[in-house]
């Protein structure tokens, strides 16, 4: 017998709400008679809003409560951003679909619209990441970095209030927001390689719970799966989590059957930056992102990780 009610628990930021939103009409279309309900939780993440994450334990706290509630079975579903997803899930749990990438990019947003490789000496440039901030800086020594918190809009209030010459946000959530329009310059990955997983939604379900996985599998998009996969292998494989500087893209040719993962790490002040790339069948996925992950540790990111671990609170897959 199906379910005829399936709630699904979302942040109550209105991007989380978009995707949840999304999500919903996914599942009402495929299932006609299923009612989907939405409820909003507040995550640690959201409520603490004037401090660096690596200060508080890393992006996990966008999702611990949420968790929490699925464990319950308060919730059927959790919906989430994949790049906000922490390594290690509880047991019971699993990342059971991941939908359709978004731009998995990062964009520019800038006063008078001035591409990156345009803004003045020493601009000052808004962003709350360290992979950001790194790529930029080892791309532009002589930029400002700034840190920057909160949900998109307030980012975006932000860049006037703080007189800030630049922000960086994920193109994605612009998209979805219908607020391309703001986007100065998407950056390429050859300046600054995306978040693991960044732009794609993925779908969290109590493991064993199949008349759930009975209808949500139908939104998993293979492609992107195997992707974000490699992606969050490469970042298990240097224990690294959402708020140190590891960068992860993969990309699948179908024709040839073949995936491409780039990955990056560097240190704080862009100065040292280790990347390489791996090939290999889709299949392969977690294979290829462990066998990268080695790869710059032995060339030499295990120095810089370890010393950014030193500097901070987060333990190392913690993040």
């Amino acid at each position: 017998m199906k379910l005829d009610k399936v709630i699904i628990g979302s942040r109550g930021s209105d991007l989380a709400l978009w995707q949840a939103n999304w999500i919903k009409s996914q599942l009402e279309e495929l299932h006609a008679e299923l009612t989907v309900e939405i409820q909003i939780i507040k995550t640690s993440g959201d409520k603490i809003q004037d401090v660096p994450l690596t200060k508080i334990g890393g992006k996990g706290l966008f999702v611990k409560e949420i968790e929490e509630a699925l464990l319950r079975k308060e919730i059927d579903i959790a919906v989430h951003s994949m790049k906000d997803v922490p390594m290690n899930l509880p047991i019971e749990l699993e990342i059971a679909v991941i939908t359709e990438r978004e731009n998995p990019f990062d964009a520019l947003i800038s006063r008078n619209n001035v591409k990156l490789a345009d803004l003045p000496k020493g601009a000052k440039v808004g962003t709350g990441s360290l992979r950001r901030s790194s790529q930029l800086l080892q791309y532009r020594p002589d930029l400002k970095i700034v840190p920057l918190r909160g949900n998109i809009d307030t980012r975006l209030k932000k860049l006037e209030s703080e007189g800030l010459d630049a922000i960086i946000l994920a193109s994605a959530g612009l998209r979805r927001m219908g607020w391309q329009d703001k986007i100065t310059e998407i950056i390429p990955a050859e300046i600054l390689l995306p978040a693991m997983g960044q732009g794609a939604v993925g779908i969290e379900a109590r493991r064993y719970d199949h008349k759930v996985h009975e209808l949500i599998v139908p939104l998993d998009h293979e492609e992107t799966h195997w992707a974000v996969e490699a992606e969050r292998a490469f970042v298990g494989e240097l224990e690294g989590g959402c708020q140190v500087p590891i960068g992860a893209y993969a990309t699948i040719n179908m024709d040839q059957d073949e995936l491409t993962l780039k990955g990056v790490v560097a240190s704080l002040d862009g100065k040292t930056i280790y990347q390489w790339d791996k090939q290999g069948q889709p299949f392969e996925a977690k294979k290829l992102g462990r066998e990268l992950g080695k790869d710059l540790l032995k060339m030499g990111a295990d120095k810089i990780l370890k010393e950014i671990y030193e500097q901070s609170d987060i333990s190392p897959g913690k993040a």
